[in-house]
């Protein structure tokens, strides 16, 4: 008896042992939640984030307010490329360099007082070579007085929701405390410059460039060279901006794109500028290691909707624009599900844009995102006529 007991007892146990390991192979299955070691890199403050998404993929102490150098240059480029937009200014117009302007100290293109350059020829000055001259001369040009650009810097900031960012000058020459930024605000700045204006990319990506200098003194040729050295160092540099002085130590703002994936890398206060590049290489590959993006770019046709009450009875629908899910948990994209949710039928009248309904998107039964669905058009109303009108062309038919 005690050793049929005893037998059970084995039985039991093995049964569990082996309940046990199914149940955690199945788990793994079902929430691949892969750990991955942080990147070690000698940078204090740093960011990854996917650009189209806006997701930051690792991050450390990437909210502290730090001192940014020339990656200050980034929001310059951002007010001037707006103004671009808008048709204030143009890339052909002509840029004086003032005294001020010429006074500038640092990274600079050497501008003489008086010189005309084109606002072309002084974009690649400040994104190639971080020319402090340049950038102070088209601040002056846009605003009148680098002080008033200033203001529009902080109001871009602001609008992007930037709490820890403030500028007091264009360039980033200044050590002053209240000029700050940290490696998350430097990042949502980088994204919204190169997804809003993917031009950028024709100034980022260029290594060497001669502009000619005209002045009273005769032409003479300069040689842009990028300070970007990932350039030459990362296969999939696309840009975008070096800093560095005394009291921020080196920064960088790195852009990538491998295989249609976009990558931000921000680093500040590296240990010096090798550290550096380096850092922004273990992030991005870090970044695009542990990354899957999913895309669906909505360009299925879409059943029109029943109107009650309208001018017409249907309205064709069309979706906002693409979906982008990025993925860093190892799940299986490809496992994704899309359901289109609209109403049986909607009230007149209808404005054209209007959120009809939406399409969702699941993984592993838990909703990831969705994309509006819009009306293609406007239906207005129906009216006395209106309604006469429809009796009348069905008595037609009949």
């Amino acid at each position: 008896m005690l050793k049929k007991e005893k037998r059970r007892i084995t039985v039991l146990l093995l049964l569990l042992y082996l309940w046990s390991g199914i149940y955690v192979c199945a788990a793994s299955i079902w929430t691949p939640m892969t750990a991955y070691a942080a990147p070690e890199v000698s940078a204090p403050s740093y960011v990854v984030m996917e650009a189209s998404t806006g997701q930051i993929i690792c991050e450390q102490d990437a909210e502290r307010r730090r001192s940014p150098a020339s990656i200050t240059k980034i929001m310059t480029l951002l007010v001037i490329f707006d103004h671009l937009q808008k048709g204030r200014i143009h890339l052909e117009d002509q840029v004086i360099t003032s005294a001020y302007a010429k006074s500038m100290g640092g990274s600079q293109v050497f501008l003489e007082e008086g010189e005309r350059q084109t606002l072309d020829t002084m974009i690649k000055c400040i994104t190639v070579a971080s020319g402090n001259d340049a950038s102070v001369a088209v601040a002056e040009y846009i605003a009148g007085s680098e002080v008033e650009f200033v203001k529009l810097m902080n109001a871009k900031a602001e609008s992007l929701g930037l709490e820890n960012t403030h500028f007091e000058d264009c360039c980033g020459l200044t050590e002053s405390d209240n000029h700050y930024t940290s490696a998350k605000d430097v990042a949502i700045m980088s994204r919204e410059l190169i997804t809003k204006y993917p031009q950028i990319f024709n100034y980022s990506g260029i290594w060497m460039e001669d502009i000619e200098h005209q002045t009273n003194q005769g032409t003479s040729t300069f040689t842009l060279s990028s300070t970007n050295k990932l350039l030459k160092q990362y296969e999939w540099t696309t840009g975008l901006k070096t800093g560095s002085t005394s009291k921020a130590l080196y920064c960088l703002s790195a852009t990538a794109n491998k295989d249609g994936m976009e990558l931000i890398a921000v680093v500040m206060a590296a240990p010096d500028g090798k550290s550096r590049f380096a850092d922004a290489i273990t992030l991005l590959n870090y970044g695009y290691s542990v990354s899957q993006m999913y895309t669906d770019e909505n360009t299925d046709a879409l059943p029109a909707q029943k109107v009650e009450g309208g001018v017409e009875e249907l309205v064709n629908l069309t979706y906002e624009g693409a979906f982008h899910y990025l993925d860093v948990a190892g799940n299986n994209i490809n496992e994704i599900e899309k359901e289109i949710s609209l109403p049986d039928m909607i009230q007149a009248p209808v404005a054209e844009g209007d959120a009809i309904g939406e399409a969702v998107y699941k993984l592993n039964g838990s909703r990831i995102g969705s994309v509006s669905i819009l009306a293609a058009k406007s239906v207005e109303k129906a009216g006395y006529r209106d309604y006469l009108k429809k009796i009348w062309m069905r008595f037609l038919v009949f």
